[in-house]
């Protein structure tokens, strides 16, 4: 189908309207004076809290911020099912207030807990019941994998898919076939963080040829090591943060850097609610995202590094060769300067193989996007490998999202890109 055409004419009838406001002016949220934290009235959905990070051998070794507590684990569910005998998924054109650019291709069901058990008084969510009362064998994959560690408190998402039979879509869905879905990855802003997410979950890809440089034991050991080393946090009272501060409606870093907590007001159509108030994390500056891709014995190898965030769920995890916002490091050392960020942004042209700016989780952040780029080294150029750093198969890292959250929502956001690219 014509995806471009069906996402033109659906603007007319699904969109979000968004306007910022003070967050003192949001409707039914309130700053809890005992705990300094921004909180609905209702006592769910989510949170703005204060949070103090400890990590050794960081770049900044302590430091404090804003961050969203949301003690549920959402829902990313993709329906599958084969067409004339190639494979399709079903997917739906979803405005989020904080996109950049409105509708987006998100998964089949894209829900917070309080929203698909009906806090919010909005509409049902279309196909829930195929993954709450999904058939054993119906189910490709059930994982309960991290989201962004930076700006969430230990905060998970339930990533399903699961085989169906094919049959007409309800309004403002669609088939894709699979191929044709990763091929959609190339446009900027289009296929958002969820449904790329769930896609890395599918099994299969390309065959490895040979063996990987690192065994997959030898990964596990590498990570259970740096989890033992961990850092430590502490939630403290967002009003008390060291520097940060409330200011015309806003809570901003002294130094203008990072990113801002801003109100916003929603209007939406072909939503399960019309209005709504709430905050939102708002990055001042687009991120980089970045796989170096080399061949080892003619198997496609990954560089991956173990990094540990400020909301990580069971610590370090596996994150992409650079993964940053070149700006947050304009007042730091020259030695802070993340490794490999010069080589990927400095790579010549014809070793690029992916590069695309793609939109970060629209429901709590605002504007935020990353460029999504994957550079393949000469076969006759040194293989760095930095000790927090090791080459890995995308076959390994597709089996570690099967045994746990090993791989953080960034490398899995590239990795549906590596399967589009290669």
């Amino acid at each position: 189908m014509n995806v471009p055409n069906w996402v033109a004419e659906a603007r007319e009838r699904i969109w979000t309207r968004t306007e910022q406001v003070p967050l003192e002016a949001l409707a039914d949220w309130d700053t809890d004076p005992a705990a300094g934290g921004l909180r609905h009235r209702s006592g769910r959905f989510f949170s703005v809290e204060g949070l103090g990070v400890r990590l050794p051998g960081h770049p900044v070794p302590h430091w404090q911020q804003p961050i969203i507590n949301q003690p549920e684990t959402g829902l990313l569910g993709l329906l599958t099912a084969p067409i004339d005998g190639v494979p399709h998924a079903l997917v739906q054109l979803k405005p989020e207030p904080g996109n950049w650019g409105g509708l987006q291709l998100s998964p089949t069901v894209q829900a917070t807990r309080s929203n698909y058990t009906g806090v919010h008084r909005g509409a049902q969510v279309p196909y829930l019941e195929h993954f709450l009362d999904a058939a054993e064998d119906r189910v490709v994959a059930d994982l309960r994998l991290s989201e962004h560690g930076s700006w969430f408190l230990a905060k998970r998402n339930r990533n399903m898919i699961v085989e169906t039979v094919a049959a007409e879509p309800a309004p403002g869905f669609r088939w894709l076939s699979v191929a044709g879905l990763r091929g959609l990855l190339a446009v900027d802003d289009l296929v958002n963080m969820d449904t790329r997410s769930v896609l890395a979950c599918l099994p299969g890809g390309p065959a490895e040829p040979g063996p990987a440089l690192h065994g997959t034991g030898e990964i596990l050991r590498w990570i259970a090591g740096s989890r033992s080393r961990a850092g430590v946090r502490e939630r403290l009272p967002l009003d008390r943060l060291t520097g940060w501060r409330r200011t015309d409606g806003r809570i901003v870093h002294d130094s203008g850097r990072f990113f801002e907590v801003i109100g916003v007001r929603v209007e939406a159509a072909g939503r399960e609610v019309a209005r709504w108030d709430q905050p939102m994390i708002a990055p001042l500056h687009t991120g980089i995202l970045a796989f170096l891709l080399t061949r080892i014995d003619g198997v496609p190898h990954v560089l991956v590094q173990l990094r540990a965030e400020a909301g990580g769920v069971a610590g370090p995890e596996l994150a992409p060769t650079v993964q940053c916002t070149p700006e947050n490091y304009d007042l730091l050392p020259a030695t802070a300067r993340p490794p490999f960020l010069d080589e990927v942004l400095g790579a010549a042209p014809d070793a690029v193989r992916f590069d695309t700016v793609l939109s970060d989780e629209g429901g709590r952040f605002h504007h935020s996007r990353s460029r999504h780029l994957i550079v393949e080294l000469d076969p006759a150029a040194e293989r760095p490998e930095h000790p927090d750093y090791r080459w890995v198969t995308p076959g390994q890292l597709r089996e570690l999202l099967h045994l746990g959250p090993y791989a953080n929502m960034q490398t899995r956001s590239l990795l549906a890109c590596l399967d589009a690219a290669c």
